[in-house]
This record gives C-alpha cells, sequence and structure tokens, in this order.
C-alpha cells in the first residue's frame, strides 16, 4: 500500500545527505565521497502538494510483476526529489551545473576524459559511430545478434553511411580475436570497405564477454595503421560489472568510446551516456546537435540518473536481481527444461520448443498468473530488474512447474 500523501511531501522536502562514489570501485557499499545533492533550493511541502498531487511515483506495482525489460521499471522517490530540487540550465550551451557535473562523473567512472548525456541508447550508439565514421567507405564489425546491427533501424547506415557486417562467434558465446581477424578488411583498394571500427556489445542478451577476449580484441585492433577504434554498447554494462566480471575502468581501458544507459539495469526515467576523449566528444557534441539531442533543462534527466547509479548499481540491488534470474534458470533445468544461452547476468532464455512447452499455454498461463512476458521478438526471454517482488517471482516458480509440469515442492 502506497504510504500517506503527507508522509510522502514531507520526506520530498527533506535534503538527501547521502554520498556517491567516485574512481575505479567494484560494487558495494557507498564510501565517502561527492554529495549527491542539486544546488538548488528544496521545496516546501505545500509546493509539492501543489505539483505533484497523485504522486504515482510512490508505487511500484506496475514493474513489479514485469519480466518484458529492465526498461520497465518505475522511477522512485528518491528520483523524483533530485528532480525537483535540481539544477534548470541549457546542456548545449553547458550551463546546466548537474549534468556537467554528471558527465564529468560518469567519464571518471570509466576512465575516459569525457562524457557527453544523450537520450537514449540507439542515440548514443548512433553519435559515437558518426562521430567516429567521417568520410566513407567504412565498415563496422558486430556481433551478429547486437543492437546496433538489429535494433536501431538500419542508423549506421542511413546516418554514417557504414556498412555492418555481422559476426556468428565460432565458439557460440561471444567473439574471439579469432573471429574479429577473420573478418576484417584491412587493405583498401578500389574493391574494399575497410574495417574502421569494432563495435562490442556487453553485456550481450544478458551474456557477459570475457573481459581477456576484449583486451586482445583492443590490443590488436589498436596496433593496426590505421588503428581501428574500439566501441563498446555498454546499455547493460553495469550488469556484467555488478556480476564481478569487470570494474567499470577494466573495460574503459579497452575502449575508445562507450555508450551507458541509464534506463537499463538502472531504472532511471531516461537517458545515456557516451564516453570517450575530448576530442571525440567535441565531435559528438555535434553529432548529437545533428540528431536533434539538443537538451534544455537537462538537470531533471542527470540528476535522477546520479541517484539510480548511487541507489541502484552501489546499492548492491543489481545483485539481487540477478540472484534471482539464477534461481528461476536452475528451477527450470531441474524441472527438465532448456535454455537458450546460459543466465550470467539478468536475463532467463527459455527453450520452450526444446523444453516440450506449448508457447501459446506458457502466455496464457502467464497472463493468467499476472505475470508480463515478452511475447514478441524476444520469445522465451524472461529479465529481471531490482523491482521485481517476491510474489511474482513465486507466481514465475508456479508458472514453470505447471508447463514443465514439475512438482509442487520443487525449490525455487
Amino acid at each position: 500500500m502506497a504510504p500517506d500523501i503527507e508522509t510522502v511531501l514531507l520526506s520530498l522536502s527533506h535534503g538527501s545527505k547521502e554520498t556517491v562514489p567516485s574512481g575505479p570501485m567494484r560494487v558495494g557499499s557507498i564510501p565517502e565521497g561527492e554529495s549527491c545533492e542539486t544546488p538548488s533550493e528544496k521545496v516546501s511541502p505545500a509546493d509539492n502538494a501543489q505539483r505533484f498531487p497523485n504522486l504515482s511515483w510512490t508505487d511500484s506495482s506496475e514493474s513489479s510483476n514485469d519480466f518484458r525489460s529492465d526498461i520497465f521499471t518505475r522511477p522512485t522517490l528518491p528520483m523524483l526529489e533530485a528532480i525537483v530540487n535540481t539544477t534548470l540550465g541549457d546542456c548545449t550551451a553547458d550551463e546546466d551545473q548537474t549534468t556537467v557535473s554528471f558527465q564529468e562523473y560518469v567519464a571518471d567512472l570509466v576512465g575516459h576524459e569525457a562524457a557527453l548525456l544523450v537520450m537514449s541508447g540507439t542515440m548514443g550508439n548512433q553519435v559515437a559511430l558518426r562521430s567516429i565514421l567521417c568520410t566513407p567507405p567504412h565498415a563496422i564489425l558486430a556481433d551478429h545478434r547486437a543492437h546496433i546491427a538489429t535494433l536501431e533501424g538500419g542508423g549506421a547506415a542511413s546516418i554514417c553511411g557504414a556498412m555492418i557486417k555481422a559476426i556468428v562467434p565460432s565458439n557460440g558465446h561471444h567473439l574471439t580475436l579469432r573471429d574479429i581477424q577473420e573478418q576484417s578488411i584491412l587493405r583498401e583498394t578500389v574493391f574494399d570497405c575497410p574495417t574502421r571500427v569494432i563495435s562490442l556489445e556487453n553485456t550481450l542478451s544478458g551474456t557477459i564477454m570475457p573481459l581477456s577476449d576484449i583486451r586482445a580484441i583492443s590490443l590488436w585492433a589498436r596496433a593496426q595503421n590505421p588503428p581501428i577504434h574500439m566501441h563498446l554498447d555498454g546499455a547493460r554494462l553495469w550488469e556484467a560489472a555488478a556480476a564481478g566480471a569487470c570494474t567499470l575502468r577494466e573495460i574503459g581501458e579497452c575502449f575508445d568510446s562507450i555508450q551507458l544507459c541509464l534506463t537499463k539495469a538502472l531504472g532511471a526515467p531516461l537517458g545515456s551516456m557516451v564516453t570517450g576523449s575530448t576530442s571525440f566528444i567535441k565531435r559528438a557534441k555535434w553529432s548529437r546537435h545533428l540528431l536533434g539531442g539538443g537538451i534544455r533543462s537537462s538537470g531533471i534527466i542527470t540528476a535522477p540518473a546520479k541517484v539510480a547509479i548511487r541507489d541502484v548499481f552501489f546499492g548492491g540491488k543489481i545483485r539481487v536481481a540477478q540472484d534471482k534470474a539464477r534461481r528461476a534458470a536452475r528451477l527450470w533445468q531441474d524441472l527438465g527444461g532448456k535454455l537458450q544461452c546460459p543466465t550470467e547476468t539478468n536475463m532467463v532464455w527459455l527453450d520452450l520448443p526444446a523444453s516440450n512447452v506449448d508457447r501459446d499455454e506458457f502466455y496464457s498461463l502467464g497472463r493468467q498468473l499476472n505475470l508480463k512476458i515478452s511475447n514478441s521478438l524476444m520469445v522465451g526471454r524472461l529479465v529481471f530488474h531490482y523491482q521485481i517482488s517476491d510474489a511474482a517471482f513465486a507466481r514465475l516458480c508456479d508458472l514453470f512447474k505447471a508447463v514443465l509440469k514439475g512438482p509442487d515442492g520443487a525449490d525455487c
């Protein structure tokens, strides 16, 4: 049950004194660091009552049973408080202090010189690619499942004039240096479309690309003449870091540009970040403007995003969601079910046909149990996030037992 309006408004009127970390740290407790407060005056409960009469932010029930994606989380009251008290300067003119500070903060997290706020992960990837690829012909090497190849509307071709060369990993899991070397075009004859960018994605379909393979590819790419630009679609890099596979800075060392989503895993209302060198971000600002990404009053995006990093990433909530995903995958397999790929972070990919589970029955029963599960492009995919409730998780286990005809007492 949501708290009463007076309690909520009173909580919004109090300033947060919690701190956030800076530097290359693994997920854990929040150490001493810079304040998460914004430099704006606090508002009174009366002001809040007029501005937010319903305060639906107090209720995350609509996301508690939503396994479609981790973009379906609901922003929290601390995020709302940050919005109410943020600065309202112009991002394009670099006049919003909250955004300027946040960009510096994210750049420092991954060990890059600078960062840039953009409106979405798709915009972030396309801004990065457009800033790298100036004069065709040029090719981008990527995993055949990568978002830039399958879910961004052909942006690399239409915006950058680039050809994406989609590679199927020889090991069935992730790209290796051998995969990259075999598919790279280093010649520059009139017949060739030279490889200018290697775009990796980590995590990809919830699986983690090993740091050792990333380092090997990066070392080889940077040794070429000219060097091949290393870009990371790190929309869910938070998941890989939370799982202990790497630190953000260890990844940052391997890439010339990174796109980090603020909604996936973290649960901020909107936005993504692009990081890189100072000169790269200078050009990225032009690319962002070209795509209509100029942002006014940008503090309303960056203030809650900083809260999300503090509370969800450094607060350990991503690991809790990953634990639920592993428990669900284990139950599915214990009951005789098959998976499309291993569960390494927050995604469970059920192989319904291989498990002899009727697709229509699975989704019909899921709806009856009040579970939201994707039944379109991502058949069999379950995405766990920190707002999934224990009650919804228990109902998901009941669904598994029902379709796999497992015993009621099976461990979940």
